[in-house]
């Protein structure tokens, strides 16, 4: 791949998936005894991805220790005071790094092998046709939550919300630092910027295939792990 540096958002509160919550922050809620975000970091490895930037907020001593404790190469970085949401938690992020070209993941997604061709794919439309952003997403009809809305939909590789939401957000995009330029450290949601580029036609969305299962909360937790 052309991008080497990967950034996975593990700062928010998973309220939806209490109690387990609250005692522990859902990238480390496990899943046929892997957490979620070491199933996220064994696609990014697959994707032989080196650099990686993983945000922290809610319960951030857990994610340091668990880092620790697995003795990986990667880097933890606190929201800061207040929690950043997922675009000022991105743009913190990259602020901690000199590439301007990231893959960004939401590690509540069960990513597997079946997503690294897709991925690299995906890579290769956003470098040959030169876009900021671009999102993997999945027709609604594979979602293994089947209650899921859609959130965007897609046409040309151009995603909007004018019509039929047909297609969800997977939690993988790539983008480019170039997005941010308007903005600063606060908090705020990358909803925010994608409905800007969407005005423009300028956001765009890469189709997955496979089948898509989200933790949303905690009724799918238990349909997953059959508890």
């Amino acid at each position: 791949m052309e991008i080497n540096t990967a950034l996975i958002l593990c700062a928010g509160y998973g309220k939806r998936l209490n109690p387990i919550t609250l005692s522990k922050p859902k990238p480390l809620i496990e899943i046929n005894k892997t957490t979620l975000l070491q199933n996220t970091l064994n696609l990014v490895t697959s994707l032989s991805i080196k650099n990686i930037l993983i945000n922290s907020f809610y319960l951030s001593e857990q994610i340091e220790e668990y880092v620790i404790s697995q003795s990986l190469n990667l880097k933890v970085i606190n929201d800061g005071d207040k929690i950043l949401d997922t675009g000022g938690g991105i743009l913190n992020l990259i602020n901690h790094s000199k590439q301007n070209d990231f893959l960004v993941f939401n590690p509540d997604t069960l990513w597997n092998e079946s997503y690294i061709a897709e991925i690299q794919n995906m890579e290769k439309f956003y470098f040959e046709n030169k876009v900021r952003n671009i999102l993997l997403v999945a027709d609604k009809s594979k979602s293994f939550d089947e209650r899921i809305n859609g959130d965007f939909f897609l046409k040309n590789n151009i995603l909007s919300k004018s019509f039929d939401k047909n297609f969800i957000f997977t939690g993988c995009q790539i983008l480019n630092k170039s997005i941010f330029k308007n903005y600063k450290v606060e908090t705020f949601s990358m909803n925010k910027i994608w409905d800007e580029m969407i005005l423009k036609n300028q956001l765009y969305g890469f189709k997955s295939d496979g089948k898509f299962t989200h933790l949303t909360d905690i009724e799918i937790y238990r349909k997953i792990t059959k508890i």
